[in-house]
């Protein structure tokens, strides 16, 4: 009797733990899909930004219409979405070629006077923080379900009930990592070139 009852309390707590360790799984999958989607606004935020700068540049018609060009394309095909190692690249080359109007901005004392531009560049490095912020907290949702997708014993219930392992959202190169650097005591000067880049 006592063998019979150890075995109904055994079976009761392994079947409590399971559905626990179910539970919390999707709840660490609901937080990862919620952190990916705090991303995905800040991304669209800095996509609806890209026509109203392209616009408040070209009003000085600086002749630069390659990196415009470029920009355009670039936010384009940023927004077509895809896996999230497809997105980060593009991703990537949207904000390497934001830093390029930024230059040519950069090189034009106008540009320094004109308020709607200024309150835009200043829009898209708020919106380059938010998404760096959100990426790490993203990042960081995903690193905690890995892990217990991937830990023993969890690994199992993970196996078993289709739980798999959610990918990273990372941009590989240095430069593309730091939000863009916009001085904008900088754009009533000409730029400097820093020592050592000479």
């Amino acid at each position: 009797m006592i063998w019979i009852a150890a075995a109904v309390v055994l079976v009761v707590l392994a079947v409590a733990g399971g559905v626990v360790s179910y539970n919390r799984f999707v709840s660490q999958r609901n937080l990862v899909q919620d952190s990916w989607r705090q991303v995905d606004v800040e991304l669209h935020r800095r996509y609806d930004l890209v026509p109203g700068l392209l616009t408040s540049v070209r009003t000085h018609e600086h002749g630069e219409t390659e990196v415009f060009d470029e920009v355009v394309r670039r936010a384009d095909v940023a927004a077509r979405g895809g896996d999230l190692s497809l997105r980060a690249g593009r991703e990537a080359a949207l904000a390497e070629a934001l830093r390029r109007l930024f230059a040519v901005a950069d090189r034009h004392p106008a540009l320094g006077k004109d308020e709607e531009f200024a309150d835009l560049q200043r829009q898209v490095a708020e919106t380059e923080d938010r998404i760096a912020a959100g990426r790490r907290f993203y990042n960081a949702n995903v690193r905690a379900y890995n892990t217990r997708v991937g830990a023993f014993p969890s690994s199992l219930l993970a196996a078993r009930c289709g739980f798999e392992k959610a990918e990273y959202f990372e941009v590989e190169e240095a430069q593309v990592r730091a939000a863009p650097a916009i001085d904008f005591g900088a754009l009533g000067t000409p730029s400097q070139t820093p020592p050592g880049d000479q």
